[in-house]
């Protein structure tokens, strides 16, 4: 049986700050970060199975993703807990902003790193996850690929 690889692409808009960066990122700003998963797989063989032929059924996927990725960043801000951010954090939590603390800097980097764990704990265990990218500006984006791990 061949094993295929199918993607699904997600939008979604957030911000957040780099604290002791030096440069213009260092202040709160945002952006519309475009995430691409791209599993692995087999297509599903027994034709007496609704999902035959599929190697996961696309909606399955943008359930998980939205679940654990979209929907938890989607018009959020995202700070290091670590940081004094955490005062704007608070402050604008408490005025019913959505915001979220991470143990981590929130680059795209760092995202993409937690976002692949976040989405590999709820795939079915004959599916795996190949790759993530995560794209934050048109030319600006960090990939994960389970192959590097």
């Amino acid at each position: 049986m061949s094993t295929i690889r199918i993607t699904k692409q997600f939008n979604f808009e957030t911000g957040h700050a780099l604290y002791g960066y030096d440069g213009k990122c260092k202040n709160v700003h945002g952006h519309s970060y475009k995430l691409s998963v791209t599993v692995i797989g087999q297509p599903i063989t027994d034709t007496t199975k609704v999902k035959y032929g599929m190697v996961i059924d696309f909606s399955d996927l943008k359930k998980i993703v939205t679940e654990e990725v979209v929907d938890v960043f989607d018009h959020a801000t995202v700070f290091n807990k670590n940081t004094p951010h955490v005062e704007l954090a608070k402050e604008l939590s408490d005025r019913g902003h959505h915001v979220i603390l991470v143990d981590y800097q929130p680059t795209s980097e760092m995202m993409v790193i937690d976002f692949a764990q976040k989405i590999k704990n709820r795939l079915p265990a004959s599916i795996q996850l190949f790759s993530l990218k995560l794209q934050e500006t048109e030319t600006s984006f960090a990939e994960w690929f389970a192959s590097d791990h």
